[in-house]
């Protein structure tokens, strides 16, 4: 993995997991002190960032993390509540015993992240366990879709959410894996939309983050 790599995945993690929250500043000075690297590198991985729609770079302003509208948060929701039930026909014909007990470890894994009142963790679990599971549909590209839906919504619930935007009150995983394992196909689409559109209900569309950042604490 190259060094731009690792820096593009170090601040991408913080922004997933909500160490650098929607609207943070991200200065090319400061970021190539903490890394050790040229402002053009550090340029290259928010440009990076910026195509994928993480960070916003304004003209003669900066680089910051994107903060998300309203319209877009609903939208990245909306998208997935109608694209997620409809890979668990895939996801089933693909589905074993192995998958079953993964997954179920990956459950655990988040439940202690809760239980910890560890946000972060748990947000990163959570969208894992959402594209893991997308990839076992066998549609490499609906795959890669949800995969990226998935991050941008933890910058949606990073804006507007709260620990119980990925709490058990959204619906405990372990729940969708058992209907999953009992092939039961429509109680699973029905299980994934409830879900999500619970997810969506948690979000508080006006709350502002005006955080002051320490780059050295986070990296």
């Amino acid at each position: 993995m190259s060094n731009d790599t690792k820096i593009y995945q170090k601040i991408l993690n913080a922004i997933v997991e909500h160490q650098l929250p929607p609207g943070s500043k991200l200065p090319e000075d400061k970021l190539s002190e903490v890394f050790g690297v040229s402002r053009t590198g550090i340029r290259k991985v928010l440009q990076r960032l910026a195509v994928e729609q993480f960070v916003t770079i304004k003209t003669n302003r900066g680089a910051y993390v994107n903060s998300p509208s309203e319209k877009e948060a609903n939208e990245v929701l909306n998208t997935r509540i109608l694209l997620e039930p409809l890979l668990i026909t895939d996801i089933l014909k693909n589905w074993n015993k192995a998958h079953s007990d993964q997954f179920k470890k990956s459950v655990k894994k988040e439940k202690v992240a809760e239980k910890n009142k560890n946000l972060p963790e748990a947000i990163q679990l959570t969208a894992q366990f959402h594209y893991e599971l997308a990839k076992l549909s066998g549609n490499d590209l609906l795959a890669d879709f949800i995969k990226k839906l998935c991050f941008r919504s933890s910058l949606v619930v990073a804006a507007y959410g709260s620990k119980h935007s990925v709490s058990c009150e959204c619906g405990d995983h372990n729940e969708l894996l058992n209907l999953i394992d009992e092939n039961k196909e429509e109680e699973a689409k029905i299980w994934m939309s409830r879900h999500l559109e619970i997810i969506k209900a948690s979000l508080n569309l006006n709350i502002k983050n005006d955080t002051q950042i320490n780059f050295k604490d986070i990296f």
